[in-house]
């Protein structure tokens, strides 16, 4: 059993088949998928399942904290399944390609005292830029 569906079995999260291809669709390292390419990926499993129940998912997903709403420059939004495990993302910025990286060190303790004006951190989003290897070659 993969990870998130096994997360979500731990929280008795009612598993329709329809839920089960999001999820499946999902599971893995480094995937960051839009909506509408979850919806591709699970109607090429389930050519029934609608648009509205694939979005109702990601939705309900993102809300439960399984999943992670990634959003860069613009694009649409991707969905993380590695909402776990701290991690920062690592962007190309010609082709939107998002890879996971785990940077050695705590990032908020990255920011000085003098940075952080009173605040109490509790979070940091760091997003590392460049060009993956296919889009440096071209």
């Amino acid at each position: 059993m993969s990870d998130l569906l096994g997360r979500l079995r731990g929280r008795g999260w009612r598993m329709t088949v329809q839920r089960r291809v999001v999820a499946e669709v999902l599971d893995g390292e480094h995937v960051h998928l839009t909506a509408d390419e979850v919806l591709a990926r699970a109607a090429a499993r389930l050519p029934e399942i609608s648009r509205a129940t694939v979005y109702n998912t990601l939705g309900e997903l993102v809300s439960l904290g399984e999943v992670m709403e990634v959003a860069t420059d613009g694009r649409a939004k991707r969905y993380d399944p590695n909402a776990h495990r701290p991690h920062q993302h690592l962007v190309c910025s010609t082709c939107g390609t998002i890879r996971d990286v785990h940077p050695d060190g705590d990032p908020l303790a990255a920011l000085p005292a003098s940075e952080r004006y009173g605040f109490t951190l509790s979070a940091a989003e760091v997003t590392y830029r460049g060009l993956c290897p296919d889009c440096a070659r071209a």
